[in-house]
């Protein structure tokens, strides 16, 4: 399975819900998509035991071990890690905890490098096909994280691992804990995970630079910890409720630009970046043919940009220092109604609704001390969706689904030379259908085709900011749109499983941020536009084989074309010539064994391989032209070794990029050389 496959939706849903792992099943997204026992990389989901095997901390690392997802960055002051689903960002790939989006009004440029794993029972990813039912937003496909439920009377988990750099010093640690109990009518689970980096070291044949001196990479301090609490109820075999509550706290520093000029330096910190979420979730058997299901969440964000005059983050006397602050409050839910008619026949009708505040000032040091009034933006975002399954034949499914969504913009400000601005308030609507036909011949084999065209509307930041004054609003922004096809399938030969899909997606009305070159804004600045339409297509293949019953291994490949064309700018003349997508590779790849040659003890040796991506200098200045380049590839060797000091209790050490590679994927930005692990592991 690479994002869907042609098992019937009725019969993945009555297979989850019998299944007695420990993922929260009420959590789940719709990734049609069979399940396997394996730890192996699939093409929809990646398991808690790949997550912890592989060694992959943050959401960016877990993701980018499945087929079509990328790991990235964004370089600059900023840095964020990132993640594209078969080239589509963040912005068109919404992200979920359980089913509940976790959405920033205002900018939606989330960190995933802040969203931790280890209390994570299982990354979903639906790529192009996305299911209505889901939400609206999902135009190249959702992210979902799904928490842990217990599965025993009394379970507990605990790890640590200490993390060393390229010269076996102390680098930062991650530990995690979990204690859950299950019984007939009631469970309860609560975790806890903590990341903590004291720095990460660059590769020994990085060249220093003046900004840079090589060795401990400067500015990369970061600290996230989660909290998850949760408390269900069943009832009954079919009905459930369930009560969560989800914080995640983080704080980071930001490295330089290794080689820009000193005027261009920018050195931003995050005092703190805070998530949090309450929400219940619940099915209700209402009879034989109808159950109801339904999601009410309450969400908070919190977070603060710091920008200082010098690399030592002590003094904000500067123009060009700052103190900005978001506080953004969402709340929301849906309902979905799930009718069975008759044999092989599924009709379901949802309802989303969300309401988003977004409340932001910036203190200023320069050339006088001022703080901002809060200014206030909200909105209301609604969806109406239906999809059907029917089985045309004992081996054929035909899924089919439409939604509508609407957006209703109550209010949008800001704050500039002493006086409020009002922003002209302009709603929107778009439309989303889609289709899949799905052939299971045998137990062995599957097949499936479908087509999906999906809208995204476009973010309070991407219409109205102007990026601490170096871009131009554009309040009259409309939705971006995408088409997404694909061709794919799965096939069991004995002990060896295949997959593949052929995928191809056309966007249209592109929302692109450009640098312009001339006015209405001022040279080289910015400003973000529905400049064109683009073509993203390409091949992923997947292979896992059980050799002996100690030796698995696996792999998969993915090639990603991508190619833009700017039909409707508002005037030629204001974007700089040259215009290209960035940071995807066009070849990623991911091979592994997991051997044990003896009882109690594991080998996991794993390679990332990934060709180069396109990147743009950071330099926005007349003297140094916006220039993209070529760069990013590397070979990453990965090697993971555990032993069982008895039944449940598991030692490890391992490390990545074993041969220290040293490679950069966003301009001025490189990538952290060798590092080392050493981790302990006890269940009950």
């Amino acid at each position: 399975m690479l994002a869907t496959t042609a098992m019937p939706a009725a019969a993945q849903a009555d297979e989850a819900a019998s299944g007695d792992d420990a993922t929260f099943r009420l959590g789940e997204i719709l990734v049609v998509a069979p399940r396997r026992p394996e730890i192996e990389i699939s093409g929809s989901t990646l398991t808690s035991d790949a997550v912890y095997t592989f060694q992959r901390d943050s959401l960016d690392q877990a993701a980018q071990l499945i087929p079509g997802v990328t790991a990235g960055t964004t370089g600059n002051s900023r840095n964020e890690r990132l993640i594209y689903v078969r080239g589509f960002d963040r912005y068109q790939v919404p992200l979920s905890i359980d089913g509940i989006r976790i959405y920033l009004p205002a900018d939606g440029r989330l960190d995933y490098g802040r969203f931790l794993t280890p209390d994570i029972a299982e990354i979903q990813v639906a790529k192009g096909y996305a299911s209505v039912l889901d939400g609206p937003g999902a135009m190249g496909g959702a992210v979902n994280l799904v928490t842990r439920k217990p599965t025993k009377a009394l379970e507990a988990e605990a790890r640590a691992t200490l993390n060393l750099d390229n010269d076996a010093d102390y680098a930062g640690y991650t530990a995690f804990a979990s204690l859950g109990t299950k019984h007939d009518s009631w469970y309860a689970q609560a975790s806890y995970a903590r990341n903590f980096t004291d720095h990460w070291s660059l590769s020994n044949d990085f060249t220093p630079t003046v900004n840079e001196d090589g060795g401990e990479r400067d500015l990369t301090r970061t600290s996230d910890w989660r909290v998850n609490v949760k408390i269900g109820f069943t009832p009954n075999a079919t009905d459930e409720y369930a009560l969560s509550y989800t914080r995640q706290e983080g704080e980071k520093l930001a490295p330089i630009h290794a080689t820009d000029p000193a005027n261009l330096l920018r050195f931003w910190t995050w005092p703190y970046w805070n998530v949090q979420n309450i929400y219940f979730l619940s099915t209700t058997q209402l009879s034989d043919i109808a159950a109801l299901k339904t999601r009410l969440y309450y969400n908070t964000f919190e977070n603060s940009l710091d920008s200082f005059d010098t690399k030592a983050l002590t003094t904000q006397t500067k123009g060009s220092s700052f103190n900005s602050a978001y506080d953004d409050k969402a709340y929301g839910g849906s309902v979905q109604l799930d009718l069975k008619p008759f044999t092989g026949d599924r009709l379901s009708i949802a309802f989303h609704y969300r309401s988003d505040r977004h409340r932001e000032y910036q203190e200023s040091f320069a050339p006088t001390h001022f703080i901002e009034p809060w200014q206030t933006d909200k909105e209301t975002t609604y969806s109406a969706a239906v999809e059907n399954s029917l089985m045309l034949s004992p081996t054929i499914e035909l899924l089919t689904g439409f939604s509508y969504d609407w957006r209703d913009l109550a209010r949008a400000e800001d704050f500039a030379n002493g006086a409020f601005i009002f922003y002209p308030r302009k709603n929107g609507d778009a439309w989303n259908a889609q289709g899949q036909i799905g052939w299971t011949p045998n137990d062995s084999a599957r097949l499936h085709l479908s087509v999906s065209s999906r809208a995204r509307f476009p973010t309070i930041f991407e219409r109205f900011s102007t990026r601490f004054g170096t871009a131009a609003s554009n309040p009259s922004l409309q939705a971006e749109r995408a088409t997404n096809l694909e061709l794919g399938g799965t096939l069991e030969l004995g002990p060896v499983h295949l997959e593949g899909a052929a995928f191809y997606s056309f966007i249209n009305n592109a929302i692109v941020s450009v640098r312009l070159a001339s006015p209405p804004a001022p040279a080289n600045t910015n400003k973000t536009e529905n400049l064109g339409d683009a073509d993203y297509y390409g091949v992923e293949l997947g292979l896992t084989a059980q050799v002996t019953p100690r030796l698995q291994v696996g792999a998969n490949y993915t090639w990603t074309h991508r190619s833009f064309s700017i039909t409707n700018p508002t005037d030629p003349l204001e974007i700089v010539p040259g215009f290209q997508l960035t940071d995807v590779p066009t070849h990623k790849a991911f091979i592994w064994a997991d051997w044990s040659p003896v009882e109690g003890l594991r080998i996991v040796p794993n390679i990332d391989i990934a060709s180069d991506r396109t990147t743009i200098t950071s330099s926005s200045s007349s003297a140094l032209a916006p220039l993209y380049y070529r760069t990013g590839h590397y070979v990453l060797a990965n090697l993971r070794i555990d032993y069982d000091l008895f039944e449940n209790a598991t030692i490890g050490i391992g490390g990545r990029n074993l041969f220290d590679d040293n490679y950069m994927l966003a301009d001025g930005y490189p990538e952290a050389g060798r590092t080392l692990f050493a981790s302990f592991r006890v269940r009950y």
